[in-house]
């Protein structure tokens, strides 16, 4: 990073209130383990673990504090999945490996969550382009509203409604929508070459996943999504998700996107008997663990999703009906 980038970096890390001094002296050509930042003036938080986990030609992926971010780091090419929080993000921008003071080709965001573009604001001044579906910054607009965050957004300045393809350094990086899911803006992205799939969260990797209702997601659609992209893409790709048990990890096979199929479809079985035997919605949502998916499985101490998945179930069944 030579001088001009640091000081765009430190100004923009100043102004959220992220400490500068990690990036001292870093190194890109030494990917380590080490902990990010912590933002200032946080209290009682752990300082984030962070890692860069190669994979195959040049592609990898880096953990810390949010959903997984998938990078292309060759001698041509330079190109980031996801950004992360501005903590986590500079860790990553500084680590890259081989990065240099070179510019990256490109920055894409699988979705709008701020836990996979908390980063933008952190990567994008060092981007030739930030790319999303469409729908990510209308998407990332209202949540931000929500939350009263707007002031921190950085949006895509290139976004695509199907496929968005690029040759960048010998690389063929593809990203493509498989319609709502998740939320109504996730793409996976497809390091063709190197045959690494990244799917952001349309997997959590054993783990009761996030369905953002709000957002346009369904779990309907994501059971559609996911039978597509087991069809689109290689069996013997390596494939990335945003969130993973860490049992398991933020890597999986072609076989694992069954497994979260098959715990929607399960899902979707259990409120149906629920709702076929005259139980209401508040009785239905009352499930801690779901049977038959015992890595999934929480304890009663940690915060659940479960209940929130099957309300959502309940209701995307009951307007069917109406």
């Amino acid at each position: 990073m030579n001088r001009r980038e640091f000081l765009a970096c430190s100004s923009l890390l100043a102004a959220m209130g992220i400490a500068t001094r990690p990036l001292l002296g870093q190194t890109s050509s030494a990917p380590a383990v080490k902990p990010a930042p912590t933002p200032s003036g946080s209290t009682g938080s752990p300082r984030a673990i962070t890692e860069f986990k190669p994979l195959r030609r040049d592609v990898g992926y880096f953990t810390g504090r949010g959903g997984t971010i998938g990078w292309l780091a060759s001698k041509d090419a330079l190109v980031v999945v996801d950004t992360q929080f501005p903590d986590t993000a500079a860790t990553c921008l500084a680590g890259l490996p081989g990065r240099g003071t070179r510019m990256l080709d490109a920055v894409i965001d699988t979705h709008h969550h701020a836990d996979h573009t908390g980063g933008n604001p952190i990567f994008k001044p060092f981007a030739r382009t930030l790319v999303a579906h469409a729908n990510v910054p209308k998407l990332q607009f209202a949540a931000a509203e929500k939350a009263g965050t707007l002031e921190q957004q950085v949006y895509a300045n290139e976004t695509f409604p199907d496929v968005w393809r690029r040759e960048i350094g010998g690389e063929l990086v593809n990203a493509q929508y498989h319609g709502p899911a998740h939320t109504s803006g996730d793409v996976v992205i497809h390091f063709e070459k190197a045959n690494v799939v990244h799917v952001g969260d349309l997997v959590f990797n054993r783990m009761y996943p996030v369905i953002d209702r709000a957002a346009g997601g369904t779990v309907h659609g994501w059971i559609a999504a996911l039978e597509d992209i087991a069809k689109t893409y290689p069996k013997d790709a390596i494939y990335l998700c945003g969130h993973g048990n860490p049992k398991f990890g933020a890597s999986y096979t072609h076989g694992d996107l069954f497994v979260m199929r098959d715990y929607f479809s399960a899902i979707i079985e259990y409120v149906q008997k629920g709702i076929a035997a005259g139980r209401i919605k508040d009785e239905i949502v009352t499930l801690d663990n779901l049977p038959g998916f015992p890595d999934f499985h929480v304890q009663p101490a940690q915060a659940n999703r479960l209940p929130g998945n099957l309300g959502v179930v309940y209701d995307e069944l009951t307007e069917k009906k109406s």
